[in-house]
This record gives C-alpha cells, structure tokens and sequence, in this order.
C-alpha cells in the first residue's frame, strides 16, 4: 500500500478504498450491511471503496472495527491514509474556473509514472506552449472573462512541473497529423508551437509519434483518449475520455484491455519516433 511521495490525494482515496473494499470481501460483508454500520447506505459504501468521495475518519475506524482489523499497525497506516486522502491538491484553489469533471483527471495524472495519449484535435495540454494553450482555452470558452482564461492558463502549466520533477513522468504520445495543422491562434503560435514539439523530443521522458493523414483509416477513429499507468501495483490503469461536457474514467480491466490494444496499434502504425523531427518539420514548412 506504498504511496509515492507526492502522490495525490485522488490517489490515496483510490487506494484506501480499494483496501476497504478487500477488507470487506475477505469478511463476506456485504457493501449493504457495511453501510448500515456506519449509518450510510450502500452507495455510499461504493462511491468510499471507488475513491470517489471523501472519508471521514470515523466512518474509517467504524470500518475496520467490523472488519476485524486489529493490528495497531496496519489500523494507524489506513487512518494516516484517510487523513492524507482528505487533504486539497493544489489545484482545487481553482475550483471557481474548472469544471468539477476534470479535478480527478489532474490528481490522476500528477500521481501517474506514465500516460500514453492519442490526441486528434489538439496537442496535448503536457506538451502546450503558454500561447498555444491560452488559444485553445479562449477558444472553448468564448465570452469567459479575461481572468477566468488566466487562471485556466495557469494550471495547464503548472500541470507540466509533472515532467520536470525529480522522476518524470513518461509521456508517449500518438499525435494526428490533424492536430499539427489546424491553426490554433494563427500561424505564428502554431510555428512556436512545432519547434517546443522539437525541442522536447530529445527529452528521455518523451516519445512522440504522428498518425499521418496516409495511412487512412486507423484504430482510433472514434476519439481521443489517455491511458494512465502508476507505481503503485495497487492502482489499476485508467482510461480517460474527455467528452464536451464531461469525461468518462474507466477502470474495468476489459475496458483498459480495449484501449490499451488499440494504442499498441496506433504506436505501429504512426511513423516511428525516430521520424518524428523530419515529420514536425516538413509540417512547419508547409504552414
């Protein structure tokens, strides 16, 4: 149950839910009757065990008193977690500007040891220069007043200290050749934006890749998509999908399998990344 330094309390509460949840199922409890000990319904009981609520400590001890957890031990290890679950990310100080669907996704993604993504539409907000991203978020908040797009700006680079930490996180990234040549803010953001692209892939924590408009049809046609991996053997991988309005997580290993089988063949099929300077290239050129 080791929690890397720095991890998020997203993480933590996915975690400590998930040792509820193994306690209880160890004891044939079902989630109903752990619901009625601490006076909560069983929803409740699985929206703790998911990570998707906060705990209180109380509920927690109540827990693991019916769950025979005896050991001041591992008992201190599970409160000390539930205390550190409830504690704000930095980025929950801009609540006001983000939509609430996305604050899991940054939790998730500081605690990740590595993400591949394929992006269709935009270059992924990772690898954003400050003016391509102050486009982008302009763009899909129009009429926004001017210090709600700053403070969007800001977390979109200060999610990026992600890759300047002690051990950064890997980043493999398919990108399509659409989202290198739609225009985001003109052509002089778009050139900016090209040569940090070049800049950061001699970065060891970065392997990009393009899908060029060629190769026709491809796996990922439906959509773009993110595949979280973290260091935690505890912590399944997570797909996330952002929608227009929202963002779906999925955790089901079926679910991971689909679209992680996918991105394996996207990685085949783009040029490979040792093309990928000559490609970003002879796009700028072409601008």
């Amino acid at each position: 149950m080791a929690v890397p330094a720095g991890g998020s309390p997203t993480v933590r509460r996915i975690l400590l839910g998930s040792q509820l949840r193994r306690l209880r199922e160890d004891k044939h409890i079902s989630r109903e009757d752990a619901g009625y000990h601490i006076r909560a319904s069983e929803s409740k009981i699985s929206r703790l065990e998911l990570g998707r609520v906060g705990f209180k400590e109380r509920d927690v001890n109540d827990l693991l008193v019916l769950y025979g957890v005896t050991d001041e031990t591992e008992r201190n290890a599970l409160l000390a977690l539930a205390r550190e679950a409830n504690q704000q990310g930095w980025w929950q100080s801009y609540s006001d500007v983000l939509p609430s669907w996305f604050h899991p996704y940054i939790g998730l993604e500081e605690s990740a040891s590595q993400i591949r993504t394929y992006e269709l539409q935009f270059i992924p907000g990772l690898l954003q220069t400050e003016d391509y991203a102050r486009a982008v978020i302009t763009r899909g908040a129009l009429g926004a007043p001017k210090e709600v797009i700053d403070s969007r700006v800001n977390v979109r680079m200060n999610r990026q200290q992600v890759l300047a930490r002690e051990n950064p996180l890997r980043l493999w990234v398919v990108l399509d050749e659409a989202a290198l040549r739609r225009p985001i803010g003109g052509d002089r953001i778009m050139h900016a934006q090209i040569n940090h692209l070049l800049e950061l892939i001699s970065s060891p924590f970065l392997t990009l890749q393009v899908m060029p408009f060629a190769f026709g049809g491809h796996t990922a046609e439906g959509g773009a998509f993110s595949i979280l991996r973290f260091p935690d053997p505890e912590m399944a991988d997570i797909v996330y999908l952002e929608q227009l309005f929202g963002a779906a997580y999925l955790d089901k290993r079926e679910e991971v399998d689909r679209y992680t089988i996918a991105m394996d063949r996207l990685c085949l099929d783009s040029s490979t990344p040792d093309r990928t300077a000559d490609v970003l290239r002879k796009i700028d050129r072409s601008l």
